[in-house]
């Protein structure tokens, strides 16, 4: 049997109606009050008339056939009831990175054709700068968050548009091929928009096989049965507007545990975070990286939690260090920490495991699909061939990125016959089948377990009329994992202080993006060909 994330649901929701969903905070919805908002956001939706325009049998893989949704929303109930409505209109959602400027805000919008957007009420000023300049008629659902600011110009309160229209089930047949539309920052400058089936997704990183096994749910019913044993639920402090985060979120959705979130959503406050996972029991945390862990830890080191029932600490998006997970684990003895390694283009792909008797080895256990390639793409490697190559998905992979025919023909490769998905991360596979993960093959900085790309950082640097050239690079930060560094070579005979080249490059990309240091040189080493060295650039930092 093939899935879709709404049948399934649904499904989950009918056999444990009255089961806590989703906690935000304070607030609390059973996953019968998920499913009723959720059913009548879908309605609100088909009404305005999204949903499917062509089938994807129809379509090439870098193709949509659906009406795009944009989530600018920071966590909330309302994020994971947008993605559930629209998956019930058949209507695919994606997510809208909230700390993007005007500027990145309209190439995205743009790019994905988004034909609705559902929006935190704070994000209003920069989602109306970049509407007015699109130009582009979008519908617009307001979200209150207690900012003050007033719906933009036709948009609609969210509350208001639930309650206009019936909870009654859509007279529709969700596909296993709607999309799951995941936009990632990637190493092309630019975010892209990765297209999954949703099938697919379900089975590879939402819930769809058993974390142990391996093995892969086959029915309905079993996902049904699977669900009815009461268990604990599991917390994020991780940003659903990222890949991981939603995941975590289905996983737990789809197999009839709850969800927790912290209510405060303009800053992370590790204190409510501690406490709310003390109240609620939780057996799972969810986060990314030191940039989480490390407020998280100096937080426990002086408040007084019951914590008992809390199992496991999951990080994605950028590693734990080292001294984080051993006072973890001297705090919370009972914990099992899991670095849990993949891609928006390829899933869940593999895990390295910390406990208070075991240390991480720094290689990473392979979940069903992962491979490593040869570094020329001709050949699927073996454990125990000794050269590096590149870290691959095999079956339950993307069909290619919207609007990108080359760029998928070149991440999503024909290997041995096997279709494969290729995102850019050097590794070894090593004789006793482990994986040891090298780094990405390119600039992208992972600073506090967001992507930046260093060409971008360079762009808007170069906005200022004293700047000559610049490259951007990285060094080790405390509090981030790694941080942004410029190095810049002036104009002749032209002055700049840090804090003014740093305030142009604001107004073009996100503040998270921004150097946190300048360093001035008065020349920058290229090669022959133009092209930045980013060896030489790391030794001037480092």
């Amino acid at each position: 049997m093939r899935f879709n994330l709404a049948q399934v649901f649904g499904a989950v929701a009918e056999a444990n109606p009255d089961r806590d969903c989703i906690v935000f905070g304070d607030r609390r919805l059973t996953f019968a009050q998920t499913d009723e908002r959720a059913r009548r956001f879908a309605r609100a939706l088909h009404e305005w008339g999204l949903g499917v325009r062509r089938e994807r049998a129809e379509l090439a893989p870098y193709e949509s056939g659906q009406s795009h949704l944009g989530v600018y929303l920071a966590n909330c109930n309302e994020y994971l009831e947008a993605m559930l409505g629209a998956y019930k209109a058949r209507v695919a959602p994606f997510n809208v990175n909230y700390r993007y400027v005007a500027d990145e805000l309209t190439y995205l919008l743009g790019n994905a054709r988004a034909e609705a957007v559902m929006y935190h009420a704070r994000f209003a000023p920069t989602l109306g700068e970049a509407l007015r300049t699109m130009g582009a008629d979008v519908r617009l659902i307001h979200v209150d968050d207690g900012s003050g600011h007033d719906p933009l110009p036709g948009a609609v309160r969210y509350e208001e548009l639930l309650a206009s229209v019936s909870d009654e089930p859509l007279d529709l047949t969700p596909s296993p091929d709607d999309l799951y539309l995941l936009y990632t920052g990637g190493t092309t400058g630019m975010p892209k928009a990765v297209l999954w089936r949703q099938h697919d997704i379900y089975l590879n990183a939402m819930g769809g096989r058993n974390f142990g096994t391996g093995e892969e749910v086959t029915s309905l019913e079993e996902i049904v049965e699977r669900s009815r044993p009461e268990s604990p639920g599991s917390m994020t402090v991780a940003p659903l507007m990222h890949g991981a985060a939603q995941w975590a979120a289905f996983i737990n959705l789809c197999a009839g545990r709850p969800f927790v979130m912290p209510g405060t959503t303009t800053h992370f406050d590790p204190a409510e975070a501690w406490a709310l996972a003390s109240r609620e029991r939780v057996v799972s945390m969810s986060m990314v990286g030191d940039a989480f862990g490390r407020p998280l830890l100096e937080e426990l080191e002086t408040g007084n939690y019951d914590l008992s029932g809390l199992l496991i600490l999951i990080t994605g998006g950028a590693a734990l260090s080292a001294p984080l997970k051993k006072r973890f684990l001297e705090l919370l003895p009972q914990l099992t920490i899991l670095d849990a390694g993949g891609a928006s283009e390829s899933g869940s792909q593999m895990g390295q495991v910390s406990s208070r008797g075991q240390d991480a080895s720094g290689r990473f256990a392979p979940n069903p699909g992962a491979v490593v390639v040869s570094e020329d793409l001709t050949r699927i490697l073996s454990p125990g061939d000794d050269e590096i190559g590149w870290l691959a998905q095999q079956r339950l992979i993307p069909l290619g990125y919207l609007g990108d025919p080359e760029k998928t023909a070149r991440t999503f490769p024909v290997i041995e016959g096997v279709r494969h998905s290729v995102p850019g991360d050097r590794a070894r596979w090593h004789a006793d089948g482990q994986i040891e993960l090298l780094g990405r093959d390119s600039v992208t900085i992972n600073s506090g377990g967001e992507k930046i790309f260093a060409e971008e950082v360079e762009a808007a640097i170069l906005r200022h009329p004293a700047v000559y050239d610049v490259v951007v690079t990285s060094r080790p930060s405390v509090r981030w994992g790694n941080e942004v560094v410029a190095i810049v070579q002036l104009a002749d005979g032209e002055a700049a202080d840090p804090d003014a080249i740093v305030a142009e490059a604001a107004r073009h990309i996100a503040r998270y993006k921004l150097p946190k240091a300048i360093v001035f040189r008065d020349r920058l080493q290229r090669s022959p060909s133009g092209k930045a060295d980013y060896r030489w650039a790391k030794d001037q930092v480092v």
